[in-house]
């Protein structure tokens, strides 16, 4: 007589699990691996604990019901393995859940002004009505909270559900948080690259950001230790590039749009900034003197194929605003401040088409 694997289903549907007392074809226990070869007969019995006392009195009644309903002539004996049931990974939570979009601002070379930029855009965010969150992730040179006027702010601890969590301040409508408000500002921070990823994975993790429609962060300049930490904390929505005009800071920012766009990162590049795009004294302000060269970065974007988000040009009430800690958004009506708030529309643009035409990023696993 031929078996089949029915013949072999049909035999081990009178055999019972004494944990539930249930048939262990009903209960889904025979592996779907039966291997029939003449009278030789394979499969795998599965279990759902390690050590299960009920193993070997199962697979001996399963030899028997086959031997008995099949044929005493089957070989059975030691065929059949046990084997444990796979138990499906719970899904990893969102670092932060109640972000819909997560904003990396960084810049191939320091002195480009990228967190004038980050710090600037993320108000205008805020003036135009959506909740905003701003990471310091610059954690050699915080710089936001003298920007922001908040340097003797010391953030507080609150419980929220069993856990200690960090309270960012909060100033022109935006949450901030910075290592700066951590740390001696007259002193030098010297720490290994482990150290100062940890301390920025507990700037995002540890810190009560809430529900927040952007969250921005000012990235450290370069490529490095930093960058590869958040993008293996969290799935980024997008990157911003922020250069200069000159030769050098283009070659630079084209490294760092490399890095994100790379097939072991691959977050997308929703645009470029282009700051110091000319300068414009108070005095004439028709005037535009591009000190820095022309439109350098709105070559590189068109080199690169990615959009130009934005060129703010060169005026002294930056830095006043910028070392006073009132960003120049505040005020609307200035050239600049109207330069950042067309930024920060062009921006919301590129956010909505990429969420529109792309899935979410998903945390990077670096090997």
């Amino acid at each position: 007589m031929a078996i089949y694997p029915k013949l072999i289903l049909d035999a081990l549907n009178h055999v019972r699990y004494p944990g539930t007392g249930k048939d262990i074809v009903s209960s889904g226990m025979v592996q779907d691996d039966i291997r029939i070869d003449g009278k030789k007969v394979s499969f795998s019995i599965i279990f759902e604990k390690q050590n299960d006392p009920f193993v070997k009195s199962v697979i001996k009644a399963a030899e028997s019901a086959i031997q008995t309903y099949v044929g005493n002539d089957v070989e059975i004996q030691g065929n059949i393995t046990p084997v444990l049931k796979e138990v499906p990974k719970p899904k990893a939570k969102p670092i932060l859940p109640d972000v819909k979009n997560i904003i990396a601002v960084f810049s191939g070379k320091g002195g480009v002004g990228k967190s004038t930029v980050s710090s600037n855009l993320a108000v205008a965010l805020a003036q135009l009505g959506y909740k905003v969150g701003l990471l310091d992730a610059d954690i050699h040179g915080p710089s936001i909270p003298k920007m922001f006027g908040v340097e003797n702010a010391q953030p507080f601890v609150e419980e929220i559900d069993g856990r200690q969590l960090v309270v960012p301040i909060e100033k022109y409508g935006i949450k901030l948080l910075s290592i700066g408000f951590f740390v001696d500002p007259d002193n030098a921070l010297v720490w290994r690259g482990a150290m100062a990823s940890n301390a920025l994975k507990q700037l995002i993790t540890d810190a009560n950001w809430g529900e927040l429609d952007f969250f921005v962060m000012d990235l450290p300049p370069g490529t490095g230790d930093i960058h590869l930490t958040l993008v293996q904390t969290m799935g980024i929505t997008g990157a911003v590039v922020v250069t200069t005009p000159q030769d050098v800071a283009l070659a630079d920012a084209r490294k760092g749009v490399s890095m994100f766009t790379g097939e072991h990162v691959n977050v997308p590049v929703l645009g470029l900034i282009e700051n110091m795009a000319w300068f414009t004294p108070a005095e004439l302000p028709e005037n535009k003197y591009y000190i820095f060269g022309k439109e350098g970065g709105k070559r590189l974007a068109q080199e690169l194929n990615i959009p130009l988000l934005g060129q703010i040009p060169i005026v002294q009430s930056i830095r006043e605003g910028g070392d006073a800690g009132k960003p120049i958004v505040v005020n609307q009506e200035s050239i600049t401040g109207n330069a950042f708030n067309n930024l920060a529309i062009k921006l919301i643009e590129e956010v909505d088409i990429r969420n529109k035409t792309l899935d979410p990023t998903k945390k990077v696993e670096i090997k």
